[in-house]
């Protein structure tokens, strides 16, 4: 199976140093890296030029997001499978290659992940994806590892392979073929849940996804957006509305219309009470846009539903993880 690493990249020039030579370094024979610049108003090229002539870079011409950046960058790179890796990633030898190892042995997979650990703390899982995620029925992600903002340490307790709903864009394998036909990314996510959007298709249309802890990479975290940012804030509350209108089941769909606004009001009010006042409005701004596009969003899930093989929901969480985690449940193994 031929295979491409690709690494989108916005003004990270300070990023590639750092984290390139390991991806370089661990790449399978065969298998290119390509950089695709999203714009960048810095010297990243200028660094590839001098410091990374053997990698390929794909011009993009301005900052498309990580959606539109990644589906225009795709379609120049002529591979079976698309390796995807943010560049805050550092990659230790051998983590490729079980990866391409379960697509080859099971075609039914449409994408892999390694387990994501933290580059900061090596021996604690990291936020973005930790070992495979999950959704609860109201729409908010949890990982094996990660509840909330609750951060498991890695001492093995999740080393078992197993299918999960969904795994991180930050080191995300897929086949391109099933990338293509599904569309990609959806391209109006620009950044945010973009990823659990397309295993959630892939879900749908019969696919499954699944996480390989034998192999691990270190994942920096929060290099373009911080974790505080209003425009992550917005780009959170707004994306995963419009992915459960999209995506979700009929009672899944009422449930969260129900549940949702009100849910999404408190934490509004919450970041009002800390002096966050554009967190505040980034909130009221997702609700704008996610009731502005109702009409397109009712299209895609036309398009989507229409592509059903499969009863996606077996690895939603029947319950509420912000109800069990303010109950004391804040690990993966008291939760399941």
């Amino acid at each position: 199976m031929t295979a491409e690493i690709v690494i989108l990249n916005w003004n990270g020039r300070d990023h590639l140093r750092t984290f390139l030579p390991s991806v370089v370094a661990a790449a399978p024979a065969g298998v290119g890296v390509t950089v695709a610049d999203n714009g960048s108003t810095d010297d990243s090229a200028e660094v590839l030029a001098r410091e990374f002539p053997t990698v390929r870079v794909v011009r993009l011409g301005r900052n498309y997001g990580f959606a539109e950046g990644y589906n225009r960058a795709l379609r120049e790179v002529d591979a079976e499978c698309f390796v995807l890796l943010n560049s805050d990633v550092e990659t230790p030898a051998g983590w490729l290659e079980p990866l391409l190892e379960v697509l080859e042995r099971e075609p039914d997979v449409a994408a892999v992940a390694p387990k994501l650990r933290s580059w900061r703390d090596r021996a604690s899982f990291e936020y973005a994806g930790a070992a495979g995620g999950y959704l609860d029925l109201l729409g908010y992600p949890f990982c094996r590892g990660r509840i909330l903002r609750c951060v498991e340490r890695d001492e093995g307790q999740y080393d078992d392979e197993r299918d999960v709903f969904w795994v991180s864009g930050a080191a995300f394998c897929c086949r391109a073929e099933v990338f293509r036909e599904l569309g990609g990314f959806d391209a109006s996510f620009f950044a945010h849940m973009e990823e659990i959007d397309l295993c959630w298709r892939m879900r749908i249309a019969g696919r499954r996804v699944r996480i390989v802890p034998r192999s691990a990479v270190y994942h920096l975290g929060g290099g373009t957006l911080k974790a505080q940012s209003p425009a992550k804030a917005y780009f959170n509350h707004r994306n995963n509305l419009a992915m459960l209108f999209k995506c979700a089941p009929a009672p899944q769909r009422l449930l969260t219309a129900v549940v949702r606004p009100p849910l999404d009001a408190l934490a509004a009010l919450s970041y009002l009470a800390q002096g966050r006042w554009r967190n505040f409005c980034a909130v009221g701004r997702a609700w704008w846009w996610f009731l502005r596009h109702h009409r397109e969003l009712a299209r895609a899930r036309r398009r989507i539903q229409a592509t059903r093989r499969a009863f996606a929901g077996t690895y939603i969480y029947r319950g509420s993880i912000v109800l069990r985690y303010l109950a004391g449940r804040r690990t993966f193994g008291r939760m399941m």
